[in-house]
């Protein structure tokens, strides 16, 4: 039965070639050219239109190409019962690390307010930040944020974590839950949200949250778009509440020319970049799922659609 790459906007070349390192006989359909619906059972998705995935009956799996699935159950039109797979690998924790500590300590050394001094030709220097004087807390502790939590901690950071139930990791203070989400931002300097988007963590990053934060604190936030107020965002700059952001994601993107973020003097962008699914990296975990599905076994890293991940 047919394997089914979904892409709405990106090209499949790369993953074409690394399916066929697997399986050089693999029945390969590239959407929109699929063939007889009926004989697609795998389906790798990547911000699929809305309402395809009912077209094809004998659907046994959708998988999305990254660690996020909120692109898959947006579809209001998911089939149902089909287990929906996100991908679980080393890299893409390993990206999301570095680049996360790279912001921590792009912010901590003031390397933005050299750059402008360089641009000027201007010789100034600037006390740096102690990493054991600032308190970091990350917003999601699933695979993702507890790495970033490990390797920050690490370096000396004084490290946090918040989740929506219980975690443990060694030496980091983990708080969990409505009622503490206050204890975790009274102590917090640096904010970095690696959340999944559900209902729930949409627009989390608000004016309330913010008013929480240690003053003039650092967001940084590599997750989803949709998790960032961004009017509320520009007030607390621009008010003095927060002291600057490091942004990867957006709620629309390319981010529009004219956005004001392209200009604010505390904000980096950068374009998604923070985390890249690698398909030599991830192929071969796929593809084993798509041999479970052939099988009549269950796929691996499937989520929960009631909680979003």
């Amino acid at each position: 039965m047919a394997f089914l790459i979904l892409f709405s906007d990106l090209n499949p070349k790369n993953w074409v070639k690394y399916l066929r390192r697997q399986d050089p006989d693999l029945d390969l359909r590239i959407w929109p050219e699929v063939g007889d619906p009926a004989e697609i059972r795998f389906a790798l998705t990547w911000k699929h239109p809305p309402g395809e995935l009912r077209n094809y009956p004998n659907l046994a799996c959708i998988a999305s190409l990254g660690v996020g699935v909120d692109h898959i159950l947006r579809d209001p039109d998911l089939p149902p019962g089909v287990p929906i797979t996100r991908v679980v690998d080393p890299s893409m924790a390993q990206g999301m690390t570095e680049y996360v500590v790279m912001a921590v300590l792009n912010h901590c050394r003031q390397t933005a307010d050299y750059f402008r001094h360089q641009q000027a030709a201007e010789w100034k220097i600037h006390i740096p930040m102690l990493a054991d004087r600032i308190g970091v807390g990350i917003l999601g502790l699933g695979q993702l944020g507890a790495d970033a939590a490990q390797r920050l901690t690490a370096l000396g950071f004084n490290v946090a974590g918040w989740s929506r139930s219980r975690k443990t990791l060694d030496k980091i203070a983990s708080y969990w839950g409505g009622d503490q989400l206050g204890a975790f931002l009274s102590r917090t300097d640096i904010l970095i949200c690696l959340l999944p988007l559900t209902p729930d963590t949409r627009d989390i990053l608000n004016a309330e949250l913010f008013s929480g934060l240690r003053p003039g604190a650092f967001l940084v936030n590599p997750a989803r778009g949709e998790h960032l107020v961004e009017d509320d965002l520009l007030a607390a700059l621009d008010g003095g509440r927060l002291g600057g952001a490091c942004l990867d994601v957006f709620r629309t993107e390319p981010l529009p020319p004219g956005h004001p973020f392209w200009t604010h003097p505390k904000i980096t962008i950068t374009p998604h970049v923070a985390s890249l699914t690698n398909p030599a990296a991830v192929v071969p975990r796929i593809y084993d799922n798509y041999r479970r599905v052939l099988s009549g076994q269950a796929p691996l890293y499937t989520i929960d659609r009631t909680r979003g991940y």
